[in-house]
């Protein structure tokens, strides 16, 4: 069956497809396989629902096209059409060549700085093309893995950034699809115990045009411009045969069979045009009208609630479909397991504001492909009311950046906070356990792309980003991060065993936390950017994670955590925890503190306590087949001190399965009083025997 919309080969043609509600007239136009010459320029001779097409024989897989779209240039009215302008198929799942920053990709004079002007000059010399793509891959009887959520341990990466530095990664594949997935990567995932990486943008971005103009570049991706096109600059040896799709198809292959879920992260908040004064090379040619919200008082001018200088109008019906339709290619096509989607409220935005009930989300909700795939929400943007952390409908998941803040506040020693630490290693059920949401709807993270990494939450106490040429006023000021004594690095061993005993606090209250934890790559092993919390236009050893520095005693600590978790699914359980389930027998959680004694309004209102002990069981509403027993932990961000053990829930005794203070932290150690020994910063862990 035909497509109606983008490039679709049936063996002996090619039907081209593409929606504008406002254009006129719409040509397709053919290049040459350099792309430096337009070799036809044909009007697509049929319009039905506004969606113009056409189809013609002999064209093949491997063709590069583009389209002219002719109609009104009124940018007072929102319409800024310009058939001098070649434009990428929306759908295209290739695309060929990379832009080259020119004057002529705007669609008015960019030296005069008038959007209201009109360019005459071709853009096509400078833009990328489309290109009809090959369908034929062997997937080998590849399958979704449908992992749980309880068994789940996201790894955040970035394509170049893990792979740049790592000394096994043979060089030709550094920084590529094929050396993401190359066995020393899978190698170190597996031993790491992850269960899916998720992969910063893969779908087509643009380098900005200032960043360049700065020696920089769009590390990170959020400036898409293709959303069903896999980024062409991880291909190895570039833009050549065997072309995008194949290589990320074989990426996705290759973690499949490594046990491993490929999560992308993907941007439909907004594309790579930005506003109005932006240059004209996709949507905004083909119906910036339909495509992106506009100011309601002056149409010429976009509305932004991304801070990128567009917002995509996902509530218009073909714009929800295009984005539908993106992701429904991603899991059909191309095998991924899910998506983490970039300033999310920005989809769920309908006129009234942020609607959890919104057209998009009910789309998702309904739909046979998506709605069992792994979706995770960031949960803010920008515009007003956009942060909703907790607002989000199942089948989302969100990002939860109270966890992020809470514990890396609780181990800075702030005070106050043992009723906000107790709330994270339950899996926040204050911001999620309603609305028939399970206790995996939290994506715990200590540090993300964004922001500072492990390492230097614990080695800058004030961000450093002189490098991105913005007089070091770009990222986050809140950092939540502490020094322990030196600004940076340090010869001084005294400050290193501070910080390595708190990164081991942190990441243990990661792993033995509810919820689904997320690990930023490179933390494992000790990853520094220099106290840069904004790396996005690093393509270079500061964004990069530094193989070469590893610090392989953390890494083997991380190991041995994500083990643990896996080892304990008490940790990790689908439902909410109740303090009082009416059985006098057996509680699900409750909490102590060192005398033994269960916590009190008192206590948990009381400034100066640092200290926490909570003892966890299985939900009432869980099935596990080996009846599994309660564990009792202890956080302990304050001074060394005696801690009095529980008893109920059948454990009278205990041994101790973990404290990170320690220099074998995993040594088993039973407890032969009804008290035991807990090390200043540290957490520990008991089971019963």
């Amino acid at each position: 069956m035909i497509h109606e919309l983008g490039a679709e080969f049936t063996g002996e043609g090619t039907h081209f497809g593409v929606f504008s509600e406002n254009a006129e007239a719409i040509e397709l136009c053919l290049f040459s396989d350099d792309g430096a010459e337009e070799t036809a320029r044909l009007e697509l001779p049929s319009r039905e629902g506004s969606i113009f097409s056409g189809y013609l024989p002999g064209v093949k897989p491997g063709q590069l096209y583009g389209f002219r779209a002719h109609g009104p240039y009124e940018p007072e009215a929102g319409h800024r059409f310009n058939p001098n302008k070649l434009l990428l198929d929306p759908y295209a799942r290739e695309v060929s060549g990379a832009v080259r920053w020119d004057d002529a990709l705007w669609g008015y004079d960019l030296l005069s700085g008038d959007d209201t002007t009109f360019d005459e000059r071709d853009s096509a010399p400078f833009m990328v093309k489309s290109v009809v793509q090959d369908p034929d891959f062997d997937w080998e009887n590849d399958r979704a893995l449908c992992r749980p959520w309880t068994e789940t341990i996201v790894y955040e990466a970035h394509v170049r950034g893990l792979t740049m530095t790592h000394p096994d990664v043979p060089e030709a594949l550094r920084g590529t699809y094929e050396g993401m997935a190359s066995e020393p990567i899978l190698d170190h995932l597996q031993k790491l115990g992850v269960s899916a990486i998720e992969l910063l943008p893969c779908q087509f971005f643009l380098d900005d045009r200032m960043l360049l103009d700065k020696g920089l570049s769009n590390y990170w991706g959020y400036q898409t411009l293709g959303f069903f096109a896999p980024e062409p600059r991880f291909l190895r040896g570039g833009d050549v045969a065997p072309r995008a799709i194949r290589q990320f198809k074989d990426m996705v292959k290759r973690f499949h069979k490594a046990g491993i879920e490929v999560i992308m992260d993907v941007v439909y908040n907004h594309t790579a045009e930005g506003s109005e004064k932006g240059p004209t090379m996709c949507f905004r040619g083909l119906d910036n009208a339909s495509y992106y919200l506009l100011s309601p008082e002056s149409p010429r001018h976009s509305f932004d609630h991304t801070g990128t200088g567009n917002t995509l109008a996902v509530a218009h019906p073909m714009v929800m479909r295009m984005v539908l339709d993106s992701l429904r290619y991603w899991v059909q096509v191309m095998h991924v397991d899910g998506f983490r989607f970039d300033l999310a409220s920005t989809l769920g935005r309908e006129a009234q504001g942020f609607d959890r009930e919104g057209g998009f989300f009910d789309a998702i909700r309904q739909d046979p492909i998506l709605a069992g795939v792994k979706l995770i929400a960031e949960p803010w943007d920008v515009g007003m009311g956009g942060y909703q952390v907790g607002g989000f409908p199942y089948p989302f998941r969100e990002w939860n950046d109270k966890f992020r803040d809470d514990v890396r506040a609780f181990w800075r020693g702030d005070e106050g906070l043992v009723g906000d630490i107790a709330q994270r290693l339950i899996g926040s059920p204050v911001q999620f356990n309603h609305s028939d949401r399970g206790a995996t709807s939290s994506i715990n993270f200590l540090a993300a792309h964004d922001g500072f990494t492990l390492m230097d939450t614990v080695s800058y106490t004030e961000r450093h980003n002189e490098a991105n040429g913005e007089g070091g006023a770009d990222g986050h000021d809140n950092n939540l991060s502490d020094s322990m004594g030196a600004e940076g690095a340090t010869q001084d061993e005294g400050i290193n065993a501070a910080r390595a005993r708190r990164r081991r606090a942190m990441m243990a209250t990661l792993l033995i936390s509810q919820g689904v934890p997320m690990i930023l790559s490179g933390d494992e092993i000790g990853n520094s950017q220099q106290g840069n919390n904004n790396v996005y236009c690093q393509d270079n050893e500061l964004g990069w994670v530094d193989w070469q520095g590893r610090d392989d005693a953390f890494l083997d600590f991380c190991r041995q955590m994500t083990a643990l978790r896996h080892q304990f699914p008490v940790l990790c359980q689908e439902n909410f925890l109740q303090g009082d389930t009416g059985d006098n027998e057996r509680v699900e959680i409750a909490w102590f503190q060192p005398d033994g004694r269960a916590m009190d309004n008192e206590l948990w209102g009381q400034a100066g306590l640092r200290v926490l002990g909570m003892m966890v069981d299985y939900s009432a509403r869980e099935v596990f087949l080996d009846g599994g027993r309660p564990l009792f932990a202890v956080v302990n961000a304050g001074d060394g001190l005696q801690f009095t053990l529980p008893s109920g829930n059948g454990a009278d005794r205990w041994e101790r399965v973990l404290d990170t203070a320690r220099d074998d932290p995993f040594t088993v150690e039973p407890i032969e009083s009804d008290a035991a020994e807990i090390s200043p910063a540290s957490v520990c862990l008991f089971r019963p025997v």
